[in-house]
């Protein structure tokens, strides 16, 4: 049977919490310096989230402003993936809840774990959807609440991280268009190298458990900063290929927004200058799901995509996973006076 339409976006949103918690601010709490931050991470300050904040409440938020973006109703969706690995709950999946809140009654909904690359996968998965036949319109959510699981008192990971959510509408669109082609990868051989211990079935959340802070982020720096400089650049060239494209067919490289250092050398890696790559690590710091879908809004905002541009979206994190999406944009844009 002939494959269907590709799935394309059509509209996108976000939402962070309003707190800013600033490099100067982590000066008080931990043995760090604004300095040390931003030469070896570019981050200069984060979101964190507040009491009422959870995944379920930004990425619902997110969701409404991408369904609006979309001018598509709640009511018309047929699938939910919510990309996260700090759900509110063990369960229910955090898709049921914000099926539940945007009123989407006719959607099926379910959780992704991928960590950081969760929305490159889950990007993937509702485009397959889509043209498979099996669903018109699919929302994809990207979202985490990391800091709720930081140790601040470890200095080597709790500059690195903030929350945030973006989201995604996805349905048909020419086969031209859209999300051409992605590359996906695991290796669970290097699943300790950035995990939280405890919390879940292995080692369930006790008094020894919260005393040595177990179910905080654990992190093998050194390690996954050599992973990733090689991965990121890697994964989005075999997308390219797989599309039948090349590095200077790119429009626009939106990276997952972690350290400046990584994205710079993926950015080498394919022979991108400055000008092609989107950053804006320094404001948001790693957040993880929910960083490329974050800085995609940012880019729509500031006039940087149109019609036809291709995009490269790639992420790596926890698992180890990997992915690159490339995507040729479907849909028109106010362009900007910039």
């Amino acid at each position: 049977m002939e494959a269907g339409p590709n799935g394309g976006i059509l509209g996108v949103g976000m939402a962070v919490p309003e707190r800013i918690l600033t490099n100067a601010d982590l000066e008080r709490m931990v043995d760090t310096s604004d300095e040390w931050i931003i030469t070896r991470t570019g981050i200069r300050e984060r979101r964190v989230a507040g009491p009422e904040d959870t995944a379920a409440t930004l990425g619902t938020l997110a969701a409404r402003r991408a369904l609006a973006d979309a001018n598509i109703a709640a009511e018309e969706l047929d699938l939910v993936i919510c990309a996260t690995t700090t759900g509110d709950y063990l369960f229910p999946a955090t898709a049921c809840l914000i099926q539940h809140a945007l009123g989407a009654h006719r959607a099926a909904a379910f959780d992704l774990a991928a960590a950081c690359s969760g929305f490159v996968f889950a990007l993937d998965a509702a485009s397959l959807f889509i043209r498979a036949g099996r669903y018109r319109y699919v929302l994809v959510v990207g979202v985490d609440t990391l800091t709720r699981f930081v140790n601040w008192a470890d200095r080597s990971t709790c500059v690195l991280f903030g929350d945030g959510a973006a989201a995604a509408i996805l349905g048909p669109c020419p086969r031209e268009e859209g999300i051409l082609a992605t590359s996906l990868g695991t290796d669970g051989a290097g699943a300790e190298l950035i995990y939280i211990p405890a919390g879940g079935a292995k080692m369930p959340a006790d008094a020894h458990v919260l005393a040595q802070k177990l179910n905080t982020i654990a992190m093998k720096g050194p390690e996954v900063f050599k992973f990733a400089v090689k991965i990121m650049g890697e994964a989005a060239l075999d997308a390219l290929q797989k599309a039948g494209l090349r590095s200077q067919d790119v429009d626009l490289f939106i990276p997952h927004q972690a350290n400046i250092r990584i994205i710079d050398a993926a950015a080498k890696r394919m022979g991108l200058g400055p000008g092609k790559v989107f950053v804006n690590v320094d404001r948001y710091g790693n957040t993880s799901a929910a960083s490329i879908g974050i800085a995609l809004r940012e880019a729509l905002d500031r006039g940087l995509v149109r019609r036809g541009s291709v995009l490269v979206f790639v992420g790596f994190g926890a698992g180890l996973t990997w992915g690159a999406n490339v995507i040729r944009w479907n849909r028109e844009e106010e362009q900007s006076a910039q």
